[in-house]
């Protein structure tokens, strides 16, 4: 079964091969299929609006059947923010420059906590699905860690008190961290498909 996971970023994809290998499915990203804009519509005001609008349009391209994601960082004491605006929260849209406005924000405030969040869209002929995952902690005062990316030198999960996500091996950052939960709650949808309940190969998917 061949599944479009509708990103360009490598970090990411990466991230995701190792979490869905359970699936055995067959991982193409954005880059692996002929004639697609260099960046699908995400101008909803929620995770889940987002990932359902470039889902929705990448399957509507390809006829692939398509997983899209929505995820970002939520700061309790910025009101939420960034929220769906965590790509491009500072005026250069970097993770560095991003990581160091989130710093000037929060200044020496104590209260800081935050949660990474991650909406997934599944959508195929019939299909549409969608599912969430979520990682608490709260946001450190300087950056340590050198894996990952995003705000992940600066974000310290829950579930490893002491270290920051970027201090965390791949392994043990998919255990706990908002994607690697969200796509296992995909998990049980993908093997239902693949049993035959579903097609994941329409006639009019492109050549990849």
């Amino acid at each position: 079964m061949r599944l479009l996971i509708a990103t360009r970023n490598a970090h990411k994809l990466s991230e995701i091969r190792k979490i869905l290998a359970p699936a055995e499915v067959q991982l193409l990203s954005l880059d692996d299929v002929e004639g697609l804009p260099d960046e699908l519509p995400e101008d909803g005001d929620t995770f889940a609006a987002n990932a359902l609008q470039k889902a929705r349009e990448a399957h509507a391209k390809t006829g692939l059947l398509t997983c899209a994601d929505d995820s970002g960082l939520e700061v309790d004491a910025l009101g939420g923010r960034p929220g769906v605006f965590s790509k491009r929260f500072s005026p250069e849209g970097t993770d560095p420059a991003n990581n160091r406005h989130l710093l000037h924000l929060l200044g020496e405030r104590t209260d800081r906590a935050a949660r990474y969040r991650c909406v997934l869209a599944l959508v195929g002929d019939g299909v549409e699905k969608i599912v969430d995952g979520r990682c608490e902690g709260h946001i450190g005062h300087d950056e340590r860690g050198h894996h990952g990316f995003g705000y992940d030198p600066l974000f310290c999960p829950a579930d490893a008190p002491g270290r920051t996500m970027a201090e965390l091996s791949p392994e043990e950052k998919n255990a706990i961290s908002h994607r690697g939960r969200a796509f296992l709650n995909l998990l049980p949808h993908l093997r239902a498909l693949r049993e035959g309940s579903q097609s994941s190969t329409p006639s009019r998917s492109r050549t990849v």
